[in-house]
């Protein structure tokens, strides 16, 4: 007997143990590679015979520490075949831990030296360098690179074994690879680097590739991106077996690390240490081996795997040597800078997620896609090496999409292979893969299958399970010896659940370390504790059911280790686990359904939510993981209609998940993918999906394969009508495929392939499609590049083609085409031309009539517009034709301005920058003349402005207007008489713009005595021309005696300022209306206070109403003075405004001063020092009240005392506002003893000017005061509390960050003695939100007054109070509050003191806060004590079920409420039973709302029941949550209706009651006659159930607020309701409703001039033509919300018209559109008549910068307006900070302000 069995203590054991290893030599192989693996085996071995290996391995295994040996011996156990009489005495001798047979090692820590180590461990770090000869150096480096490929080939070419990854022996398939940044010259046409998964080993292109970049100076990092489970951690594997193999020669060493095992090294670290104590030590002459590696770093690769695992951040400093000591990832910085090692190769993989700022931009960085059918097909082809059972799998696998989908992602599809190996043999075909329905499940199912003995142990999952979880929570996801018990170990090896390997936490510090195989199985396994531990109760459960914001290539650079848990915490939620679940937990099913139910509601609560596009896709893969139908329905019809992806990665796998909800919703969506990086055969995940209505993408990593995918989903879908490619460098190869597809969708109306660079074949074969598209409305080819025949080849389609309307191109710089195309005519017998030869007085829709040009800039000269012209006479009625930036020259350009009449232009001819000479525009105006119809010509003979040219601004055509802009065309004095005789006396009605020209003084002059005899010209513009102050002043004479000139607009060119053509559209703000105010711009003259006297004497001339807009560089305080001095003299003066104009801060106190001179002053306007505008009242409107608005004007303290004085004379100032000024504490306290001067009736706003993005609203409360960030300091407080009870007329308080803490507002509490009446001050500080209710509610205790009102909101961060004054002592609560109080001893002083100041307590609101039980307690305290209590909300906050009793009780005895709001609580059903019986004898109640709780049978009973007895209920919201169908719900909730008919407003949204339930309300509606308002909002109703309710609600002649949005009504609904509409009716909500333009005019029609109504919204229809018409207008409508309804320019004009007939408008909604400059010309001309309007949203549309030029004009004039939303229009950003800086107001930020 050997030492060792001596030392255990039995020869028999030992011996047996010996022999039944000695039958399975391969699976003792496999463990002690497991157990060891940093060993070698091969060592020593070859010699002995299986039983003398045997112990020489046993021996191995005990040496390496008890917790091993345990460890092996359950493993022993559990795998093989053991005896009984053998398996008790291993077990109980060797199995537990008490044993003592063999000596403890350090769980962490291994001897450096032991027999079969590959290496003996030493130091290299900080040896010195040693004097060696090179031929000594090179053999020592020589040998250290055979032993590091030798290392390689033993560990990566091994069989893996139970302890590996889980796969069987199979070939490698290479993923897909798509190169999103790199300098290597891939083909930019594929976008994808597919690699043939057919390739022999040796032939795998795709992986060679990844080092085949040119750049042989720098850096040399490339990324490997892809999500979890694509195969980055194999492919780095396979990396090291290919070099290991010589097949990657380029490189002589490599090396690779973890680093989730990098992350265990807590000291620093040198890159010697890094390459050779942690990974490989070189045998002998560490020093020279790396000044080996150093000299030939060019073949080094260094492979860092799990980049967005990396913990520790870097410093901001390089290391600055390789010999420096630095932490592992400033090492991996170093590599990648080239700090150190420059001249190695680096390749990093990690998860999407913003890269650190360590790589450098010149990486290139590679997506990693997984597999796509090919790939799966053959993978599944290697795993299966059995023909019969290959063929069955892949049937299985081609008969599933489902399937299909999963294997998408490589990690899944080999877990998918493992169960089918297991399912298949007892199988019909079809049956197995329906057993493989969820992630979820194929887990659950390959954790069963990999069970030796077909039996798991619910103990030892559990307990892996809890170690899973612990990891996660606690970022670990390896496991040290002490972490894990030997069993576990056992457990996790035997399943192969577990993997090992060697750890070093720093040099000489090793271990064994164990990991799950995959980090997705260790997220499995803790959402499996969550599930089945009896530990966790329902409410943690819910608080794991997140989902995580991931605009992860923007925001967040470090991924979590949780953002899979809750899709498997979904996945168990499935009725199909709950067997599995019960087993694990030892529980009945019932036990299990609870933690179920809870998970759903968490689910179904994130369902209704608007989600960003990151957490939609999550939720779609959470839901789709459930197996609930009824959950994914809610969620698709809870989606918007139009759905955007920006900028995150997006896989098959995604889209798929996407696809299987939208499959059960009911409306059409819009889908909208911008900037996502798309895997490249993703949208066949597509296919088949019949609810896509628009489809758009704009990313350029798309490429042709994308298109190829593409093509072959797109016949499928029929119900898409809009598709766009932009941007997604699609070649004619991929355009091929498109076309091939596109002749089978005959139903799409609207196609963009922009800025793709198409050539001239492919645009070609697009054009040839046209015919096989018959409802085709537009064609956008923007930024393609065609030639001359080509150009003209696609105008003489466009002429023939009778569905084309417009033809745009713009070559040479932004090359562009663009088609927009009208269905043919719809009745029968037409000619070719049918209704497009109409005349334009005999059909109803001329816009749809007429044929547009655009050719710019394509180098057409005077033989190609020959052609063209010949082409066009064969066309339709021409609207406009754009030459500009062409080469026709003078003869050229008189060629087609001949040819205008006999077009048929109506509208536009452009010929700017043609080459024509000076000499020759007097012609072409003469030529122009026998055009009757042109609308506009325009000629520039000067380059053009970038951005600015080419842009039309129409005109009415019915009044004829025609605008002449002959700018920049080089025009003296000697040119005008030519001139005006060629103009003639044609200026009737017309504009004439002759800015950017040379005429000077003798030419205006000369124009001055002429104008008489040009006609009735509206509009001139002679803006630089170089005139003198003399010449001003004489045009100014003629502006003012002239009646029919209305605007007159003189100066040069803006310092700063504009381009000239920005100022082109300028004169049409104003006209086509009644009574037009006359309007003169004088810009940059310095005018001196004489000068100024002149001006102001000229003009009292003018008639008015008189707009009047002065630039100057300075204006001086005297200058100011006299030009205010004679305001009172311009009685017909409505607007001054001052614009680009210094001005000194005391001239702020002459404008507070002219309320006083000059009494029709309305609104003084200062929102800086550079702009003013000042507003008249008209003669009529004599008194009214008055508005200060004096922000950002460096307004200091010394300032506010004068300010003050000069604003106490204005007896009707109603507004004032300081914000964004300097007052500093200073000029606050100043401004609070002056504030009972002020006769403010309205509000006082005062902001500090410290963040740059202070907002500045107006406090809603009359008399209110806002402070924002003023930094009160405690001795502020006294101060500002004495001035407070000083201001008689001060009723509000709002108090935003102003650094008021929680003593300073009981100290300010206390001090507050407001005058009789009520009081409300408001508190948003940070601490707000983590003080807790009862540190809030303690602070109620110290008011002086009697507190009516409190809110409470965490996550706002606000405290809300409302106290009376005097204070009034209420008897019955005193009673109350003895005979209730049962606090503890040291909380009844603070019950009491709270009971006594809430006495009169009305309202008590908590949202959004986290409810403890002794809070709860004191609630329920204070609730039986108020006797006066009205309103009682408690919402999205979560307490205990204790807690939730104590509220009860005190709920019970408040028997007079009358709103009881308890919605969006995390309660189960149970606690919502209980809660239930709060609504027993509450016969007050008038507003209630239970939406987003559990109504379950009993629950909902309970309900109904209590319903009855509340005959005065006006509002009543439900939205449920149960797993109740909602159609039943419905039935139940209609029949408690019908018992009483009080109910005024219903709110049942978002409730999936279909078409069914519906029609059971619609029956009960007639039975409730005082309805005012019902909500029925996204709740699956059809036309059929919508005409049901159409004819019931016409019945409800009281109805005010009728909301039916987000159902599929479509038109039929929309004429019923137009039929019938209350004339009572004040909001009208139908988004997201399926209207046509007949739906929406009827309702406008039916709309029009009812007096009530407030709100309307279409939003998310396809409005089209059909857009809001009104003749009569509504008086009261203050919200019109028209987003993403398709409205285009040619119906902005009746549109503006419209919304002028609507005085009270507010906000207008218009994002997400098709408008552009002409629609913002449109909108421009009438915001100065809407007096009310404060915002308008343009977001999304084609504004240029144009358009928001012209916006600003328009908003100088209507300075009311708070910001117009400009987001995401084709605005550079440099003219966006040009136009910010000249108007704040508009915003163009991504976020609202």
């Amino acid at each position: 007997m050997d030492h060792v069995s001596f030392q255990l203590g039995t020869t028999n054991l030992w011996s047996w143990l010996v022999r039944l290893l000695s039958k399975d030599p391969e699976w003792l192989n496999a463990k002690v590679k497991f157990f060891l693996p940093k060993m070698d085996l091969s060592s020593g071995d070859e010699a002995q015979d299986t039983t003398q290996r045997v112990m020489l391995q046993l021996r191995r295994l005990h040496t390496q520490g008890r917790a091993t040996w345990q460890a092996f011996i359950h493993c022993v156990c559990m795998e093989l075949d053991v005896p009984l009489d053998l398996e008790v005495p291993l077990l109980s001798t060797w199995g537990h831990g008490d044993g003592k047979s063999s000596p403890q090692t350090s769980p962490l820590t291994l001897p450096s030296f032991f027999p079969g180590l590959k290496r003996p461990h030493q130091s290299c770090g900080s040896s010195p360098r040693l004097k060696q000869c090179k031929n000594h150096q090179l053999e020592l480096a020589r040998r250290y690179l055979k032993l590091l490929r030798t290392s390689a080939q033993q560990r990566y070419s091994r069989i893996p074994g139970p302890g590996q990854p889980l796969a069987f022996h199979q070939a490698y398939i290479p993923p897909i690879l798509q190169w999103s940044r790199t300098t290597a010259p891939f083909s930019a046409q594929d976008g994808a680097v597919v690699g043939d998964p057919k390739a022999e080993d040796d032939t795998d292109v795709s992986i060679r590739d990844l080092f085949s970049t040119r750049a042989d100076k720098g850096p040399r990092v490339t990324v490997l991106l892809g999500k979890a489970g694509m195969g980055k951690t194999t492919l780095a594997h396979r990396l090291c077996q290919r070099w290991a193999a010589g097949q990657l020669d380029r490189f002589q060493a490599l090396f690779l690390f973890e680093f989730r095992q990098l992350n265990l090294i807590t000291s620093s670290v040198t890159l010697p240490q890094l390459l050779f104590d942690l990974y490989l030590s070189p045998e002998a002459g560490p020093d020279s081996v790396f000044q080996y590696l150093e000299e030939h770093a060019g073949g080094v690769l260094l492979i860092f795997d799990g980049l967005d695992q990396a913990l520790h951040s870097h410093s901001s400093t390089e290391p600055e040597g390789p010999e420096a000591p630095s932490p592992a990832l400033a090492l991996f910085s170093g590599l990648c800078r080239g700090t150190i090692l420059p001249g190695c190769w680096v390749l990093a993989t990690s998860r999407p997620g913003k890269l650190p700022d360590c790589l450098p931009t010149e990486a290139a960085t590679v997506h990693m896609w997984g597999f796509d059918r090919p790939r799966v097909e053959e993978y599944v082809g290697r795993f299966f090496s059995d023909q019969e059972w290959q063929e069955a799998a892949l049937a299985e696998l081609r008969e599933n999409r489902h399937l299909q989908s999963m294997c998408a992602v490589p990690a899944l599809c080999q877990v998918t292979c493992l169960c089918l190996h297991h399912l298949l043999p007892g199988n019909s075909p079809g049956q197995s893969a329906a057993l493989l329905p969820t992630v979820t499940q194929n887990y659950v199912q390959m954790v069963s299958t990999l069970s030796p003995r077909g039996y798991l142990p619910p103990e030892s999952l559990l307990g892996l399970s809890e170690m899973a979880l612990r990891g996660l929570e606690t970022g670990k996801v390896i496991f040290s010896v002490g972490d894990i018990s030997p069993p576990m170990v056992a457990f996790g090896a035997a399943l192969g659940l577990l993997t090992s390997f060697c750890i070093c936490t720093g040099p000489g510090h090793q271990g064994i370390g164990y990991a799950f195989t995959h980090l997705s199985l260790q997220e499995f396994f803790a959402a499996l504790y969550l599930m089945a531990s009896p530990k966790v109760d329902k409410n943690v459960l819910a608080r794991h059911v997140t989902l995580n914001s991931r605009w992860v290539l923007r925001t967040k650079a470090r991924l979590g280790l949780l953002d899979h848990l809750p899709t498997f915490l979904a996945g168990l939620a499935s009725c199909a686990c709950r067997p599995f679940l019960s087993h694990v937990a030892q529980q009945d099913e019932m036990w299990v359904s609870d933690k179920q139910a809870a998970v759903m509601l968490a689910l179904r609560k994130l369902a209704i939510r608007r989600l960003t596009g990151p957490k939609v896709v999550a939720l779609c893969h959470c839901v789709g993981e459930t197996q609930e139908p009824e959950l994914a329905s809610l969620m698709a019809q809870s989606l918007p209609s139009h759905l955007s992806f920006h900028n995150f990665p997006l896989t098959y796998t995604d889209l798929s998940a996407l696809t299987n909800i939208l499959r059960h919703r009911n409306a059409s969506i819009h889908l909208d993918f911008e900037g996502c990086p798309l895997e490249p055969h993703c949208p066949e995940a597509l296919a088949g999906c019949k609810q896509i209505e628009n489809l758009s993408f704009k990313s350029r990593k798309c490429g042709d394969a994308f298109a190829e995918a593409l093509s072959k989903s797109l016949p499928t879908m029929e119900s898409l009508k809009k598709l766009g490619l932009a941007g997604c460098k699609i070649t004619a190869r991929g355009i091929s495929h498109l076309m091939q597809a596109l002749r089978l969708c005959p139903q799409l109306e609207e196609i963009s392939f922009q800025d793709n660079q198409l050539k001239d074949r492919a645009v070609l074969n697009i054009v040839e499609v046209l015919p096989s598209l018959p409802r085709l409305q537009k064609l956008d080819l923007s930024r393609s590049n065609v030639s001359v025949s080509t150009l003209l080849c696609l105008t003489k389609v466009a002429v023939t083609c009778p569905t084309v309307k417009m033809l745009q191109v713009r070559a040479r710089v932004r090359p562009q085409v663009s088609c927009l195309l009208i269905p043919p005519a719809p009745t029968p017998g037409r000619g070719p031309w049918g209704w497009r030869r109409c005349g334009v007085a005999s059909c109803p829709e001329p816009l749809c009539l007429h044929f547009h040009s655009r050719l710019l800039q394509c180098q057409l000269g005077i033989h190609d517009v020959q052609e063209l012209i010949a082409q066009l006479r064969e066309g339709p009625r021409l609207e406009e034709v754009n030459l500009s930036g062409n080469q026709l020259d003078d003869e050229g350009c008189r060629l087609m301005a001949e040819a205008a009449s006999q077009l048929h232009i109506t509208r536009n001819l452009d010929l700017s920058n043609n080459g024509l000479s000076v000499d020759r525009v007097h012609c072409m105006l003469s030529a122009v003349n026998t055009c009757q119809n042109l609308a506009e010509l325009h000629i520039r003979l000067s380059a053009c402005v970038p951005g600015g040219g080419g842009h039309s601004y129409l005109c009415s055509e019915e009044l004829c207007f025609l605008l002449r802009r002959l700018t920049h065309c080089g025009l003296q004095a000697k040119h005008l008489e030519q001139l005006c005789r060629a103009l003639g006396g044609s200026c009737h009605h017309s504009h004439l713009d002759l800015s950017g020209n040379a005429l000077g003084d003798e030419g205006v002059a000369q124009l001055a005595q002429l104008l008489p005899g040009l006609g009735a010209l509206q509009s001139l513009n002679l803006s630089e021309n170089g005139l003198s102050l003399d010449t001003v002043f004489i045009l100014i004479q003629c502006f003012s005696t002239l009646q029919w000139l209305l605007h007159l607009d003189i100066g040069d060119r803006l310092a700063g300022g504009c381009p000239p053509e920005f100022l082109a559209g300028v004169p049409f703000l104003a006209f086509d209306q009644c009574c037009v105010p006359k309007s003169f711009c004088l810009r940059q003259c310095q005018l001196e206070p004489l000068n100024l006297t002149r001006l102001c004497e000229t003009l009292e001339k003018c008639p008015g109403p008189l707009e009047v807009e002065l630039s100057f560089e300075v204006l001086s305080d005297q200058s100011l003075e006299t030009l205010l001095q004679h305001l009172p003299r311009l009685p017909q003066l409505s607007l001054l405004q001052l614009s680009q104009t210094r001005l000194s801060p005391k001239s702020l106190l002459l404008l507070a001063d002219l309320f006083s001179l000059c009494p029709r002053v309305q609104k003084v306007d200062i929102r800086s020092l550079y702009h003013m505008t000042l507003h008249f009242r008209s003669g009529e409107e004599h008194e009214g009240e008055c508005c200060g608005r004096f922000t950002g004007c460096g307004l200091s303290q010394e300032h506010v005392e004068p300010l003050c004085w000069l604003l106490s004379k204005c007896e009707d100032l109603n507004q004032l506002d300081l914000s964004a000024n300097m007052l500093g504490d200073d000029g606050l306290r100043c401004l609070l003893e002056c504030l009972p001067q002020l006769p403010i009736s309205g509000s006082l706003e005062e902001e500090e000017a410290r963040p740059p993005h202070a907002s500045s609203r107006l406090c809603p409360f009359p008399s209110a005061l806002r402070l924002s960030q003023c930094n009160l300091m405690p001795e502020h407080v006294p101060r500002l509390a004495t001035h407070l009870n000083q201001a008689l007329k001060l009723t509000a308080l709002t108090l935003t960050q102003c650094g008021l803490g929680l003593e300073q507002l009981i100290v300010l509490l206390s001090l507050l003695r407001c005058p009789v009446g009520l009081f409300t001050l408001r508190v948003e500080e940070p601490w707000v939100g983590k003080a807790g209710v009862l540190a809030l509610l303690r602070v109620c205790t110290q008011t002086s007054g009697n507190i009516t009102e409190i809110s409470i909101s965490e996550t706002q961060q606000q405290l809300c109070l409302q106290l009376e004054f005097p204070p009034q002592e209420n008897p019955e609560a005193v009673t109350l509050r003895l005979a209730h109080c049962d606090l503890e001893t040291h909380h009844s002083l603070l019950a009491g003191q709270l009971m006594e100041t809430c006495a009169r307590l009305q309202q008590l609101s908590l949202s959004q806060v986290n409810l403890c039980d002794s809070s709860s307690l004191l609630l329920k305290n204070l609730l039986v004590s108020l006797s006066e209590l009205k309103t009682f909300r408690l919402t999205s906050s979560c307490m205990s079920s204790k807690g939730l009793a104590h509220l009860t009780f005190g709920l019970r005895n408040c028997h007079h409420l009358e709103e009881l709001d308890l919605s969006n609580n995390q309660f189960g059903e149970e606690d919502t039973e209980v809660l239930m019986t709060v609504l027993e004898g509450k016969c007050w109640l008038k507003k209630l709302d239970l939406s987003h709780l559990p109504l379950g049978s009993s629950t909902l009973a309970m309900f109904t029941q209590g319903l009855s007895h509340m005959t005065l209920l006006q509002s009543l919201r439900l939205l449920f949550c149960s797993g109740r169908g909602d159609v039943d719900n419905m039935t139940c909730v209609a029949g408690g209706l019908r018992q009483f008919s009080t109910v005024l407003s219903p709110s049942l949204s978002h409730n999936q009651i279909r078409d069914t339930g519906a029609q059971h309300l619609a029956a009960v509606l007639p039975g409730l006659p005082e309805l005012r308002k019902i909500d029925l909002s996204g709740n699956g109703i059809g036309p059929a159930g919508g005409t049901r309710l159409a004819e019931s609600l016409t019945l409800c002649r009281h109805l005010e607020e009728l909301m039916l949005g987000y159902n599929v009504l479509g038109d039929t609904t929309a004429l019923g309701l137009a039929q019938g509409l209350p004339c009572c009716l004040r909001v009208l909500h139908l988004p997201s409703s399926r209207l046509g333009p007949k739906g929406a005019l009827s309702l406008s029609q039916a709309l029009d001039g009812c007096p009530h109504v407030e709100e309307i919204s279409l939003a998310e229809n396809s409005l089209a033509r059909g857009v809001l018409h009104f003749c009569q207008g509504l008086p009261l409508l203050r919200q019109i919300d028209l987003v993403s309804c398709e409205i285009d320019n040619h119906t902005a004009k009746p549109l503006a018209a419209s919304l002028v007939l609507c005085p009270a408008l507010e906000e207008i909604l218009l994002s997400w559109n098709l408008l552009g400059d002409e629609a913002a010309a449109e909108l421009a001309r009438v915001l100065p008549q809407m007096g009310r309007l404060k915002r308008m949203d343009l977001e999304k549309n084609r504004i240029t910068a144009c358009g928001a030029w012209l916006l600003a004009e328009g908003l100088a004039q209507g300075s009311g307006i708070q910001v117009i939303r400009l987001w995401n229009n084709p605005i550079s950003p440099t003219m966006v900070q040009h136009l910010q800086s000249q108007e704040p107001r508009l915003d163009f930020a991504f976020f609202d302000k």
